[in-house]
């Protein structure tokens, strides 16, 4: 075969070549699903990837500009002394919030606005405009705290079903990692664990949600989001002597108080009317070997208190309260903000050994 010959033979299979990659990259885009602008993603829901000849919008740029509007930055000042002979001093703190509500309602962490002492609070919004702050409520066991600014026409953010979440999910953090020069910084990961518990320097925080997206002080009070833009969790705490592990609050924990403040402009919370500790250090300070391994044992029941009514007694262990299970005090807590005054419910308890299970009014 004559060397111009062999060339052009080496031409055309190269052009067939080509032809057949090129067939078989759309099998391939097919069948992950990235077609017709959409991305399948782990449940079963797309997140649509917009093209143009010039401009393409992943997930993360979506999200972006879906929550950024309704992310803000809360800045403090705080005035406390050591004791009473002390110079009062002043600092200053810098966190982050979600618009919840298009009047003027910002959920945010308690510890962002010092427990409820910050004896001001400035908001800074998407658009440059800053705006003074007052502290409705807050719960620092919880460390949640909603801010109202007087503003209207606010652009509120989408909530979604924290009790949807699964290990594995697309998690996208925005906040002021490190001040207001870093504001709105947007990070990115997904869901490394459920249902996590944590002792910070002043709780044990229960049922946390653990993420891989970059989380540091300033992002504290910030949404974590899904693929879909919606906020899932309230970004709270990093573990200081490790990287890539960050913690977030379940919207669904916050949803019942954001509901309650909007409505009256405060939140209270139910009481049952006892006083206890959790059955691990109730039995580690007592030296006792309890029936339960876990739960809320009760010191003692408050007189004329829906625990009294309901004949809860002292040496009960609250094990359940409806379907909740409340392995500790700070479960047991968090489980009364979904109910409201006037609601009914059943609470098990474990009376010497035997598990009880009686109705109870708030």
């Amino acid at each position: 075969m004559s060397k111009k010959k062999s060339i052009s033979l080496i031409v055309i299979v190269a052009i067939i070549c080509s032809v057949l990659s090129s067939l078989l990259t759309v099998v391939i885009v097919n069948k992950t699903g990235i077609l017709n602008g959409t991305t399948s993603t782990s449940q079963g829901t797309s997140s649509k990837i917009v093209a143009s000849s010039d401009k393409s919008t992943n997930v993360y740029q979506a999200v972006s500009e879906k929550a950024k509007p309704s992310v803000v930055g809360i800045t403090t000042t705080t005035i406390s002394s050591d004791n009473m002979f002390s110079m009062p001093t002043e600092s200053t703190g810098v966190g982050t919030g979600i618009i919840v509500d298009s009047n003027g309602y910002i959920l945010t962490n308690s510890h962002v606005v010092s427990d409820g002492q910050a004896v001001d609070v400035k908001v800074l919004f998407n658009d440059g405009s800053t705006t003074q702050g007052k502290v409705l409520w807050n719960d620092a066991k919880l460390d949640l705290a909603m801010v109202k600014v007087d503003k209207t026409g606010l652009t509120a953010a989408e909530l979604g079903d924290s009790d949807q979440v699964r290990v594995g999910d697309i998690a996208i953090a925005i906040g002021n990692p490190l001040g207001l020069e870093f504001q709105k910084s947007v990070t990115q990961g997904i869901i490394s664990g459920l249902d996590r518990t944590i002792q910070t320097e002043k709780e044990t925080m229960t049922g946390l949600m653990q993420t891989d997206a970059s989380i540091n002080p300033g992002n504290s009070g910030g949404p974590l989001l899904n693929e879909k833009g919606q906020v899932i969790g309230i970004n709270s705490a990093k573990v200081s002597s490790a990287e890539g592990i960050g913690f977030s609050i379940p919207i669904n924990t916050a949803k019942p108080i954001i509901e309650q403040v909007i409505k009256s402009g405060n939140f209270e919370k139910v009481t049952l009317g006892i006083k206890g500790i959790d059955v691990t250090t109730f039995e580690s300070s007592t030296g006792t070997d309890l029936a339960a391994d876990e739960g809320v044992y009760i010191v003692e029941v408050v007189s004329d208190t829906p625990a009294q009514k309901s004949g809860i007694q002292a040496g009960d262990v609250i094990v359940k309260v409806g379907n909740d299970e409340t392995p500790t005090m700070t479960d047991l807590n968090k489980v009364l903000y979904k109910y409201k005054s006037g609601q009914s419910t059943k609470v098990t308890v474990n009376r010497s050994g035997k598990e009880v299970t009686v109705d109870i009014k708030f």
